[in-house]
Parts: structure tokens; sequence; C-alpha cells
């Protein structure tokens, strides 16, 4: 592959884990840039999780080019069946080659401590040479492969797992299927005779035990590490919510400045985190637009030293991955400092390119009066953004005015003139300026506001009354203070508290706030659309963020998390080599303040491999329904800041209950596996304890 033609330069390998995706062709900004240099059907773009940037490669013939890409798609569609325990069996065998320093095949005591401090574990000095002799069947201080084999089965053994299953097994050797029912109806699982079989066909492997309708211990640990057991319910990993209400009961998954790589100073701008936000389901994206030469529109962040990328290029990029991973409506938000004639050509590439899932008109014989659904609207392109204030209300053409801006710079005062073009495209999300609640409530439910992050915290504090009950009937978007010049992020959740629908994150910044919104929009198939809490949907709605302690309407609930264990941790200071993970959880709750708090366990030393906790956290929750639970993994340091590990965060009201894997994520979102905590999850209503078959039989 020519890469170094491209100007690419690689970093040696590749993992196939890291891919987002194959892109076929000349679609990248830099191989666009080369076209009539180089051949479309050679061309390729490795797309990556996370921050890393793009892989732009060239094939000597367009045959090679579809063996790259049939071939790393096939490893991902491998990569994408594998259950847990294949990825735990994958994990220990490229460690194992990785250690086998002379690569004979078979391995010293050397080795084999080389190996252990590889995958994050000290064992003690006597019980891994115990380990080693035990194994060590022939006494020639080598390991064997079957020898190697039995090593690690010794090390992956959960005896956490083992107790939970001798725990409902009543011979220590199987579970009956009246036993697996108890198992699961304690889970809050379907115990129904048809799952329990169902379980066994899918997860024993041993033909005797499934001819007999028992489950095995070996069938039991596949099960628990599946991702049926995974900490978040199955069924909301699917669209389950109703799709059917108006826009503004839905929180909506929304990016700002969307075309930046970095900072709001002097990154790039790129077409590159538009496909990364899409494809993270996010639905509404911002384009700052600006004049640019020859008389195409600009896409940058204007009086700053970011690079330019064409508008037109933009919604072109737009075009191709807008339904990609969400069929929900995609709102576009534009901020417009283009001249009138520039504005002409935004309005016309929007046409052209986005076709006819660009939304001109109401829909059927819908009016302004009310905004249509997510289900409504779905394929559907919005354009938000200024309208002429002559077509308020209307879709025909008026004569030219011009509308107070709302933009981020935070003038007032100032006034954009709005072409006729651009203002007729714009339809259910009309950008006003916020003159107060009475006004507001006098508006079009079509006409929105957009706050910074200050005046948002500001009205939830003084009014969050009025302010919830603004966002049930009209639609608010949330954006960061301009003194974030590094591209940082607010804390997301006070302005969920107060039902604001488009709460703008930079997507390329990493860190707790975007894992909170991560979370936010896990479930209901990531989609981009949650539905917000009934409280939050009402036009006179009681529900003041700032001060609630519960009351009618809300159920108190005590969450109780007994993290147990850890599995296959990773490394995370590389700059010592010989350094073992001490790690420690925390969980914490983000919901309304009342609710806010945070518990640790404490460190384990020197095993990042299976450390044991066996630690309770309790919270009590006044509003559940607004509440995120965020699970972090810290390597404890006696001398600085801890080092963050992993995170995983979902929904309250997506936690499955009792023994389930909560799967880690790295600071940029993507898969840290088979890195995986074991905890014990139970949910208690107003102070009554649910008790389980379990707890009755003296099992829990």
């Amino acid at each position: 592959m020519e890469a170094a033609k491209l100007g690419v330069i690689s970093d040696g390998q590749v993992c196939v884990t890291e891919v987002e995706c194959v892109r076929e062709g000349c679609q990248s900004e830099c191989l666009r840039s080369l076209s009539g240099s180089v051949s479309e059907g050679q061309c390729f773009t490795l797309v990556f999780r996370g921050p890393r940037k793009s892989l732009d490669l060239c094939c000597s013939s367009g045959q090679e080019a579809q063996h790259w890409v049939r071939g790393i798609r096939t490893l991902k569609e491998r990569l994408a069946k594998m259950t847990q325990k294949d990825k735990l069996d994958h994990w220990i065998h490229n460690y194992l080659r990785r250690a086998d320093l002379n690569q004979d095949g078979k391995m010293t005591y050397d080795e084999v401590q080389h190996l252990l401090q590889m995958i994050n574990i000290d064992l003690n000095e006597q019980y891994a040479r115990s380990l080693f002799k035990k194994c060590d069947r022939s006494s020639k201080g080598r390991l064997d492969p079957g020898e190697i084999e039995e090593f690690c089965r010794e090390l992956l053994r959960r005896p956490e797992l083992d107790a939970v299953f001798r725990r409902y097994s009543s011979n220590g050797y199987a579970l009956t299927t009246a036993e697996l029912r108890d198992f699961l109806g304690d889970q809050g699982e379907d115990a129904s005779l048809g799952h329990a079989h169902q379980l066994i066909r899918t997860f024993e492997f041993n033909d005797w035990a499934q001819q007999h309708l028992l489950m095995s211990q070996n069938g039991f640990t596949m099960y628990m590490l599946s991702l049926e057991n995974d900490v978040l319910k199955q069924e909301h990993g699917r669209v389950f919510q109703n799709m059917n209400q108006p826009l503004p009961h839905y929180y909506i998954s929304s990016s700002h400045n969307t075309y930046l790589t970095k900072d709001q100073v002097t990154s790039a701008s790129s077409t590159e985190p538009y496909i990364r936000a899409l494809n993270q389901g996010c639905r509404c994206v911002e384009l700052d637009c600006w004049d640019g030469d020859k008389g195409e529109p600009m896409i940058f962040h204007g009086h700053t030293l970011t690079s330019k990328v064409p508008f037109k290029e933009v919604i072109k990029t737009i075009a191709q991955y807008a339904f990609k991973a969400s069929p929900y409506p995609l709102i576009l938000s534009l901020e417009v400092h283009c001249s009138l004639e520039q504005q002409a050509v935004m309005a016309r590439h929007l046409r052209s390119i986005l076709g006819r899932r660009l939304l001109t008109r109401p829909l059927g014989d819908q009016d302004l009066h009310s905004l249509p659904s997510p289900e409504d609207l779905k394929g559907r392109i919005l354009v938000k953004g200024k309208k002429m204030i002559g077509q308020m209300g209307k879709t025909g053409s008026c004569a030219s005015f011009s509308s107070s801006s709302d933009d981020e710079a935070g003038a007032a005062t100032k006034t954009t003139k709005v072409s006729p073009e651009l203002s007729d495209l714009v339809v259910y999300c009309c950008s006003v300026p916020f003159r107060g609640f009475e006004e507001a409530a006098q508006r079009s439910p079509s006409e929105m506001s957009s706050f910074s992050e200050n005046d948002a915290l500001k009205l939830i504090k003084d009014s969050g009354k009025q302010f919830v009950r603004l966002n049930s009937r009209q639609l608010s978007r949330i954006y960061p203070s301009g003194q974030r010049l590094q591209s940082s992020n607010y804390d997301p959740q006070g302005m969920w508290n107060g039902g604001c629908q488009m709460v703008a994150l930079n997507f390329q910044t990493p860190g707790e706030q975007m894992d909170l919104n991560q979370g936010r929009f896990l479930t209901n198939g990531r989609c981009g659309y949650m539905l917000k809490p009934h409280f939050l949907c009402q036009s006179d709605s009681n529900f003041n963020p700032e001060n609630t302690g519960g009351g009618p309407g809300h159920t108190p609930t005590q969450l109780t998390i007994r993290v147990i264990s850890a599995q296959q941790l990773p490394k995370v200071n590389t700059d010592r080599p010989n350094s073992i993970v001490d790690p420690q959880v925390w969980v914490e709750i983000h919901g309304v303040a009342i609710d806010s708090a945070r518990e640790k366990t404490h460190r384990v030393d020197n095993n990042g491999f299976n450390p044991r906790w066996d630690c309770t956290l309790s919270f009590q929750l006044q509003v559940p329904e607004l509440a995120l639970v965020r699970f972090v993994v810290e390597d404890h340091d006696h001398t600085a800041k801890n080092d963050f590990v992993g995170q995983f965060t979902l929904p309250f009201t997506s936690l499955s209950t009792g023994y389930r894997h909560v799967h880690l994520l790295r600071a940029d979102g993507v898969s840290l596996s088979p890195a995986s905590l074991f905890v014990h999850i139970k949910v208690t209503r107003q102070g009554i304890p649910v008790r389980t078959v379990a707890e009755r039989m003296g099992k829990a």
C-alpha cells in the first residue's frame, strides 16, 4: 500500500478492534483533494474509534483494495460475533504469545512471571511457584501447551461466580431447571420454563447436561459472561420508548462546534467530526457558516486560527451519514455569519444535496401550533436557524426583514439579515431570542431559543418551575460558555433536570461530561432521542429541579450496589512498565442536587487482573427517573492524582438487578473489553425491601 504517497504516517500496527468502519473510494478530505491523481477504486479509508485520525490508503490495484476491504470487514464481523469467553481466550492467548520470549511454544517460570507482569497481576511468589509446579507435570521446569492451558484456566477461574453457582445448586455440580428459574427470578429476569430451557440450549455445551435440561458450572459461567447478563437491561438496547410524542418531550443528543477536531482557537475544522458524531447517534449538529472565496461559504470558528472546511463538503458528508446510526430526525443548527448572496448558496446546496430528506414545509395538514414527533419526522433533516420576521408562522415568502441574533457571541442587540432562500428552509426550529417566560408562552412551539450554559443555570436556579413548563412545549438548546477555549464541557445533568432538550457538548473532548452524555443516550437503541420523565412533559408541571425532595409522583428509592470484583483491567501507567494497577472503584449518582453522590471501595494493591472488593455502597434517590449511575475504576496513587482506568454510565431506569457484569469503556468511549466489573444490584422502593426468592430461601 502506498500510504506514504498520501502523506499518511502510520504507527506500525493497526488493531482491528480499533476500526470503526471502512470507507471505500475517495471519501475522505485527503483523498478527495487528490481527485484525478489517484484511482477511486484503489483507495479506501480506515476510520478509527476514539480520537485517532483516519488512515487513508491507496493500493496498487482495485483488486488488491477489494481484498483488503473484504478482509477487514470479515475480521470485524467475526469480532462482533465473539462471546465474552472468546474475547477472554483471545486476550490471554495474545499475551501468551508475547510472553513466550524464545517462541518455542513452552514457558519457563521466568516467562510465566513475564506473563503475569503483562496481564497486570502481582501474584504472591510462593503461590506463583506452587501453581507453576502443580501444572508442570513433567517436572522439566517448562510448561508444554497443555500445561500452559491448565495454568491459564487456574488464572481465569472465577471463585465469586462459583460461589453464586453453589448458592443455587443443591448438589454443587449442576443447576436443575427449577434452580435456574429461582436464580432468574432473583435476577428480575423472565423465570419461565421456556426461557430457562433456552438458556440451557444456548450456553450449555455438555451434551449430557443439555439432554437432561441441566446447566453445568461451565454453562453457568458462559451465561454470566454473556451480554444477556449485562448491567444494561437487554430490552433497552433497542428502541423501546414511545416515539410518537411531540419533539419537546425528548432529550436530543446534540453536538457543539461539531466541525472542530480539538480546541476552538487553533484546531482543524473537518468533516470527520461530523461522521464521528453522527455514528454515535448525535441528532443535532452545528455548522458555523462564514463567507468563503469564490462565492462558496465555509465552516470554521470565526475570528480564530481554526482551519476552514467548505460548507458544501460538510453537507455532502451529512447526507451520507445522517441516518446510518439512527432513523430519527437530524437537526442542523446553523450559525450564519454569511452575506445574503452566500446564504442563498447555502440554501441551494441544502436543497440539491439533501433532496427530499430536507424538510421545507410542515408535515401534511399540520400547522405550526404543534410540533410533530420523532416518528413523524423519521428520515427527515430539519434546519434550525433564524427566519425572516414576516415569515414567522408561515412557509410562504414575505418581504425581507432582519431577525435578532441569539448566537453564541451573545450579541442581543446585533441584527443579522436573513436571505429568503435560507429562511424558507426553517420550519419547526426557528431561532428567536428569549425575552422572558411570559413572552415565550405566547410564542408558537416552532420557535425556540438558545442559552449559554451560565444563562441556563441561572434560569434553572431562579425560575426552575417556569423553565420546565417552557421546555414541555418548546425546544431549548444549551451551548458551552465562550470562555471554554480548550473545548472543555459543562455538566449536562443540570440542564437535563430543567427539561432542556438540546444540551450541546463538544463531542471531541472526552471526560466525565461526555461519559454522562453517552450514558444518557445509551439506551432506546442509541437513536439519539430519549423520552423525558413524564413530569418534565406537563405544561402545568410543579417540578422544580433546584428544590425537590421527592413529593407526589416521585418514589424515594434506595439503590444498593455490592462491588464484588473486576477482571482484566489494563495497565494505565505506561511510563513505568513494571507497575501494577492498585484499583479502586467509585460509584457515582448524577441527578437532581439532593440525589447527587459518590462512594468508593477500598483499593486492592498490585492486582489489575482479578481484584476482589466485596464492598457494599448504598444511595438514597428522591427522583430516580433523572439519575444516571456511573461506575469508575481508578489506579490509586499514593503521591499524585489517581489515574483513570475505565468507566461505564447508564440511566438508573435501565439498570438490571441481581448479579451483573459492567463492561468498561475507555476515556474516549471505546470498549475496554474484556475489562469488566462484577457487581450485585438491589433496588428498594419507599423503604420497603422487595424480598427475592433467594432471601425467602435464606440464600441471599
